[in-house]
């Protein structure tokens, strides 16, 4: 979003004014603007989350993880295995405060969050 919104910043000044097929809207900020090319681009989408593979149907599977034409295999290697090992235990561990002082120490470096 940072670099849309960087991307748009450089059209000038507002108000912004858009044309979607017949339609034409003026919007007031950067901000606005963003907002309105999301909710257009969500349209007609469905998310859905699986906590595991278990849970889709067979076509699903095929779709998303089986299909050889479209996966991705990638190897992953751990260089630094105790930290590894501390950074699982803090995210994942019975200790609330370690993983709520992580979560808020690398709230602003996030590249992906998937809410």
């Amino acid at each position: 979003m940072a670099k849309a919104y960087e991307q748009l910043s450089a059209f000038g000044l507002p108000p912004y004014t858009v044309k979607h097929g017949e339609e034409t809207t003026a919007f007031a900020s950067v901000d606005a603007l963003l907002e309105q090319i999301y909710k257009l681009a969500e349209k007609g989408l469905s998310i859905q989350r699986y906590k595991g593979l278990g849970e889709m149907n067979p076509e699903q599977l095929w779709e998303t993880t089986m299909n050889p034409e479209t996966r991705r295999l990638l190897q992953v290697t751990i260089e630094d295995a105790v930290g590894a090992e501390e950074l699982f235990t803090i995210l994942m561990g019975d200790q609330v405060e370690p993983r709520r002082v992580f979560i808020q120490d690398n709230a602003l470096d996030v590249k992906n969050l998937d809410i």
